[in-house]
C-alpha cells in the first residue's frame, strides 16, 4: 500500500501543487513564495520523515495569509488522502520538544474528527515579514482537512522564531509517530468502531 497523494488547488488567491509521501525519507522541495514558511515546511518534512514537494503562487504582495492557510488546506487534504483507511497505524502521537529556550508540547490523534487546541504566546507580532498568528492559521487549516485532533501548548519561550519552529517540529514528530505502522496491529483499524 503506497501512502502518497498529490493535490492541485487553485483559487483566485493561490495556485498550489503539493505532493506527499508518508513513507519517505525526509526529503523536501518547497517553494511557497515565503522564505520563513519554506523553512518551516522543510523542517516539518524532515522531522515527520515524509517526502513533500510544494509549489505555490500566491498573492504575497498582499501578505502571506492566503498562501499559509491554503498550503495548510492542501497539506491536510493530501494527508487525509494518503493515510487512507488508517489500517495498521499507531494513531496517537505526542512529544515534549525543546527549541533552545522554547518548549512545546504536542499531542494528536488521527481520529477522523477535526479539533484544534492551541496555546501560544508571542511577544512579537512578526518573524521577519511573517505574521506569528499565521502559525495557528496553518495548523487550523491542516487539522480541519486532515481530520485529526491536535493539541499544541507552549510551555516556555520568548523568541517567536523558536516557538514557531518548535511547533512545526513537534507536530511533525508526533505525526511521524502516529502514522507509523504498528507491527503488532499491522492489519487492524485502531478503533473499536472498526473505522476512523
Amino acid at each position: 500500500m503506497r501512502r502518497v497523494s498529490e493535490i492541485q488547488r487553485k483559487t483566485a488567491e493561490t495556485d498550489i501543487c503539493l505532493k506527499l509521501n508518508l513513507d519517505g525519507e525526509g526529503k523536501a522541495e518547497i517553494n511557497s513564495g515565503c522564505g520563513f514558511l519554506d523553512h518551516m515546511l522543510t523542517l516539518f518534512t524532515k522531522h515527520a520523515n515524509y517526502d513533500m514537494s510544494v509549489t505555490c503562487k500566491g498573492d504575497v504582495e498582499v501578505d502571506y495569509h492566503h498562501t499559509t492557510e491554503d498550503i495548510g488546506i492542501a497539506l491536510g487534504k493530501a494527508f487525509y488522502e494518503a493515510i487512507g483507511e488508517k489500517r495498521g497505524i499507531t494513531r496517537y502521537g505526542d512529544i515534549l520538544l525543546p527549541m533552545d529556550e522554547a518548549l512545546v508540547m504536542v499531542a494528536l490523534d488521527i481520529s477522523g474528527r477535526d479539533y484544534v487546541s492551541m496555546d501560544l504566546q508571542f511577544q512579537s507580532e512578526k518573524v521577519g515579514d511573517f505574521d506569528c498568528e499565521l502559525c495557528e492559521e496553518f495548523w487550523l487549516a491542516f487539522a480541519r482537512e486532515a481530520k485529526i485532533t491536535l493539541h499544541v501548548k507552549q510551555l516556555a519561550g520568548k523568541n517567536a522564531h523558536h516557538i514557531i519552529e518548535g511547533v512545526f517540529k513537534a507536530v511533525a514528530r508526533a505525526l511521524g509517530k502516529a502514522t507509523a505502522i504498528d507491527s503488532l496491529r499491522a492489519h487492524q483499524i485502531p478503533s473499536t468502531k472498526g473505522i476512523l
